[in-house]
């Protein structure tokens, strides 16, 4: 029986926003010779990063069925699959769950395109990626432009080539250009699809402040924005959960338009997702008129409850229950009086949420618009701080703070209280 064909891809994908527009790369290589034997890339429109790094998985896969006709027989190929998205790695090697809903139809089409037995998949970091990476940003520079990318003018692998025979034993050496020239010639004639409109102006790679971090894939990105002024904020009384629920002021309404309009500029924000108390639902429904997104509402998001404290102000509480005071400034566990929350309660309730809208909304970017302490308990425990850490903290009305969620567990705060868009 004849040895499998063994063939190399390294695929890529990138989003100028996420979302934002995006675009794909793939090259296929001769693991012995270190020959480019096909390339592909396409501008997509706007798409987040995961969907074109998947994307670009598919048209590798599908470039070593071009190649060979019977590659979907058992034993006809082995395919070594190389990019820099762990992500996309973890969950087509099948040791971490598809949760996303536009991931899982893609990681399927992905799958099928061969036997699976044929395909292996390994994270290489992303300086080992680069004719994919080149081949991805010069597919979004055609979309900028309003065209789509054509391989006989791309220099992916003449700017990415190495030196020097076959490749050593740690990998493939990526790229030749004899054999890059031989891809494009043969895919010059492919028939290009139509260019996707241009959704927006591109920013510079790699990607900064609220995007994704190459090698976990995308974050959830939870943007945290506190709820604008009601007449209860500039007088600072406790205003919880179990109080009048109060609606916004003229002030907070103003507020409410001012993030809609900084949001709606930024460009960034997929889903909206609010507390289920008054002022919170008309904050996000300004918001969410501009951006042309549905609210999602979320109990956990709702401010604490706390209890006989409700309307007061900090003096009135000192003057009226002292001791009870003192215990909750010195305690996490201590409630408010009256039956209120104590921030421990708080602390878990919020935690409860955040799972479950990290799972939601994997890989995306989520406003998520709520009160002082789900706000402060969230940044508190993605930096690990002690709950004293809340007495801390400044966090004015319509402030935004931001912080990421990545697929291993860990946790990046990326913007605390900023203000910016209020003046």
């Amino acid at each position: 029986m004849d040895r499998p064909r063994p063939f190399v891809v390294e695929a890529d994908g990138g989003s100028r926003g996420n979302p934002g527009p995006a675009g794909y790369g793939a090259v296929v290589i001769d693991p012995v010779t270190g020959e480019t034997l096909a390339e592909a890339a396409e501008y997509i429109g706007v798409a987040t990063n995961n969907v074109a790094e998947y994307r670009g998985l598919v048209a590798g896969l599908e470039a070593v069925k071009a190649l060979v006709p019977d590659a979907s027989a058992d034993g006809a190929v082995q395919v070594r699959v190389r990019m820099d998205s762990k992500l996309v790695v973890e969950q087509m090697s099948g040791r971490w769950k598809i949760k996303h809903p536009d991931m899982k139809p893609l990681a399927a089409r992905a799958a099928a395109i061969l036997p699976r037995s044929a395909v292996t998949y390994e994270w290489i970091p992303r300086e080992k990626n680069k004719h994919a990476d080149r081949l991805a940003n010069e597919a979004m520079d055609a979309g900028r432009r309003g065209e789509q990318w054509r391989p006989s003018a791309s220099t992916a692998a003449l700017d990415t080539s190495r030196a020097g025979g076959p490749p050593p034993p740690a990998g493939p050496p990526g790229d030749a250009a004899a054999g890059a020239a031989k891809a494009r010639a043969a895919l010059a004639s492919r028939k290009q699809a139509p260019a996707a409109p241009e959704a927006a102006t591109a920013s510079a790679t790699p990607q900064v402040g609220w995007g994704a971090a190459p090698d976990l894939g995308a974050p959830a990105t939870f943007v945290l924005l506190r709820h604008g002024e009601t007449a209860l904020t500039p007088e600072k009384r406790f205003s919880g959960s179990g109080g009048s629920d109060p609606e916004l002021s003229a002030t907070g309404r103003d507020q409410a338009e001012r993030i809609a309009r900084s949001l709606a500029a930024r460009g960034t924000v997929e889903a909206i997702v609010s507390s289920p108390l008054r002022r919170c639902r008309e904050t996000a429904a300004a918001v969410a008129a501009r951006l042309g997104l549905e609210v999602g509402i979320e109990e956990g998001l709702r401010e604490t409850d706390f209890g006989a404290w409700e309307g007061l102000t900090f003096g009135e509480v000192r003057e009226r229950y002292g001791p009870d005071l003192d215990a909750w400034l010195a305690s996490a566990k201590a409630a408010p009086t009256g039956g209120g929350e104590s921030f421990a309660e708080v602390a878990r309730r919020v935690a409860a949420a955040r799972d479950r809208l990290t799972a939601r909304y994997a890989g995306r970017t989520v406003l998520l618009v709520t009160h002082v302490t789900p706000i402060k308990t969230l940044v508190r425990l993605a930096l690990g701080a002690p709950p004293e850490a809340m007495f801390r903290m400044e966090l004015s009305a319509a402030s935004v703070s931001a912080v990421a969620y990545y697929a291993d567990g860990n946790a990046s705060v990326r913007l605390v209280n900023d203000t910016s868009h209020l003046r």
